[in-house]
């Protein structure tokens, strides 16, 4: 695919720039999950009681999902679009280098939650919490940060360069990273996020069959999820 002509600032792409030749409205869909998320987060961990291991296993296992999610995500805009951008779109190079910065500082917010996870899921108690909420404030600052630059200014520029075949690529990669058994947990999350709480996101993206084992199944499963995450509070 030949170079697509960009601003030479390197200034996100308006409508009128080039002809759009995929649709990445997916990125800011998948994007509100993690909002919503880790945004969330600290308020499910101080809703455990002192030593309820239980709840916090139970919390701590979302949180877990989410580190997954994102990290998938996240690696899969690194192998699979970076390179791309970069070749194809040449004066976008300083938006993917603030890309990848934002990526790695993001990188070392989620080891710290992996690494802080364990502790806390298997003791309860609010000195093990400390370091997981240290590492949530961390992610939640740094997503603050990144989202909305990636959804300004690389998303428009991806809409202009890739094509249907490689946006796919990127959102399979992403769902390649959904750990077992927890489809139904981050699907019903995925459709909660969404503005209108996912009616349309589930008629763009699943088919009827589908749709009617996530109504018989897998909603009732996420919405126990939910009770158990929430638990007393």
């Amino acid at each position: 695919m030949p170079a697509t002509a960009l601003p030479s600032s390197g200034d996100p792409l308006g409508p009128a720039n080039g002809p759009k030749t995929c649709d990445a409205s997916g990125m800011a869909e998948i994007h509100r999950y993690f909002r919503a998320g880790f945004g969330e987060g600290r308020a499910l961990v101080e809703g455990v009681a002192e030593s309820d291991a239980a709840h916090a296993d139970v919390v701590g296992d979302h949180l877990s999902m989410l580190s997954v999610g994102l990290h998938g995500h996240h690696e899969g805009e690194d192998i699979l679009l970076w390179g791309a951008l970069e070749q194809r779109a040449p004066s976008c190079a300083a938006h993917v280098a603030r890309m990848k910065e934002q990526h790695a500082l993001m990188l070392v917010h989620l080891n710290e939650l992996d690494a802080a996870l364990p502790a806390w899921r298997a003791s309860g108690r609010s000195t093990d919490a400390a370091a997981v909420l240290a590492a949530l404030d961390g992610i939640t600052a740094a997503l603050a940060a990144h989202l909305p630059d990636e959804e300004a200014n690389i998303v428009p520029v991806m809409e202009v360069t890739l094509t249907p075949k490689e946006v796919d690529a990127l959102a399979d990669h992403g769902r390649k990273a959904t750990p077992k058994g927890k489809t139904f947990e981050q699907l019903g999350a995925i459709l909660a996020a969404q503005p209108d709480g996912g009616a349309e996101w589930q008629r763009s993206h699943l088919p009827a069959p589908v749709r009617l084992i996530w109504r018989l199944i897998g909603k009732p499963k996420y919405l126990a999820n939910r009770a158990a995450l929430v638990g007393r509070r």
